[in-house]
């Protein structure tokens, strides 16, 4: 089987994906709504897409194509006003969150879809228990080697990306003591990681051919690497980032990776190289287990510093290029919850330690994803 042609797109263009969690009104447990919900979304007209995900107590929302901060958030405020206000009507809420709290894995079904089928014959119990919720961000690229290097200059920040979008330290009812639990359902997925080190389609394709060759792979679709290629939409896809609480949140994050790929594009501030993944697992758990307290080893230099004082200087750095995207107001919003809560984990665990209540802590989330609930 060959790799698909990667289609041009226009640069630093972003997309949006986030899935959801549903859960009922009584004790904020998970619902097995997401056909019903579907069903009253199909009347809607909405800028992007709502689909179903591999269990029926989730679902997946996509923007359209977005220029900057503010078309992105237009079009999630939109479908999401759209959503609350079906989610309403079968009296079912929804919220972000990586992971929902308390929810028992075993109690989960798979929507029925022919390829949902096959993952779960093909994963069996993990299918389940990818019941987890992501926000997934495309960049779009002109051609495919500019999508490949830019893909590995952004692997330098998946752990900035980790820390800041964390929303996971719940699972089966349990403090994890991670800020992002959910990527820990993802590593154990056989492909998943990172991708290869190649910078040019060529080169890609010739791995992609020995994976096929294998009959491990049939399509990308197989791969569930921390960033990918979509050739189809000619974009690289950012998918480390734990769905956050708000769409005020979700476009901040996307319009950062925005910056970051401006950033990388137009000053090429790091060399690349093979070496640069030899911290890459070390920084990316670090990410997932402390947040913005975990250390970050610069893959240049060797130097330790915090992932909070690494991303602030990143930030820093973003300001021309943040003012170029119209994105001053995003970065503005990140740097200040770094200096509040530092992520969405950590403010669940203040309303845990407060509540003593995880379905209080989910009917919380699903206010704050509606947009009724306001955090100073």
């Amino acid at each position: 089987m060959s790799l698909e042609t990667f289609s041009t797109s226009e640069p630093l263009t972003l997309g949006v994906e986030l899935e959801l969690a549903i859960v009922n009104r009584h004790d904020y447990d998970l619902s097995p709504s997401s056909a019903d919900l579907l069903r009253l979304m199909a009347k809607r007209k909405i800028p992007g897409d709502v689909k179903p995900e591999m269990t029926d107590s989730m679902i997946e929302l996509s923007t359209g194509i977005c220029r900057n901060h503010a078309d992105a958030l237009g079009q999630l405020t939109e479908i999401r006003d759209a959503l609350v206000e079906c989610a309403h009507k079968l009296n079912v809420g929804l919220c972000g969150g990586g992971t929902h709290p308390f929810q028992d894995w075993s109690e989960r079904r798979i929507f029925n879809t022919p390829r949902f089928h096959m993952l779960s014959e093909l994963y069996g119990y993990l299918s389940k228990q990818f019941t987890i919720f992501g926000q997934h961000v495309h960049v779009g690229c002109p051609g495919p080697d500019d999508a490949l290097v830019l893909l590995h200059g952004l692997s330098r920040f998946i752990p900035h990306f980790i820390a800041i979008s964390a929303s996971s330290p719940y699972v089966q009812g349990t403090d994890t003591g991670f800020h992002s639990a959910r990527l820990n359902s993802v590593f154990a997925f056989p492909l998943s990681g990172r991708a290869p080190f190649c910078t040019t389609w060529d080169d890609f394709g010739v791995f992609f051919e020995k994976m096929t060759r294998t009959g491990v792979v049939q399509s990308m679709k197989d791969f569930y690497w921390d960033i990918r290629p979509k050739p189809e939409f000619g974009t690289i896809e950012v998918r480390v980032l734990d769905t956050p609480l708000t769409i005020e949140k979700a476009a901040a994050l996307a319009a950062y990776i925005q910056c970051v790929s401006r950033w990388l594009t137009v000053e090429k501030p790091f060399e690349l190289a093979e070496d640069d993944y030899l911290v890459y697992t070390f920084n990316r758990f670090q990410a997932c287990r402390f947040g913005p307290e975990g250390t970050f080893v610069d893959p240049k230099t060797g130097e330790h510093r915090s992932l909070r004082e690494d991303i602030l200087a990143t930030l820093a750095r973003l300001e021309s290029h943040a003012i170029e995207l119209k994105a001053e107001a995003a970065l503005d919003y990140l740097r200040l919850e770094l200096e509040r809560h530092g992520n969405d984990a950590t403010w669940a665990r203040q309303v845990h330690a407060k509540e003593h209540l995880l379905p209080e802590l989910v009917r919380q989330q699903c206010q704050r994803w509606s947009g009724e609930l306001q955090i100073d």
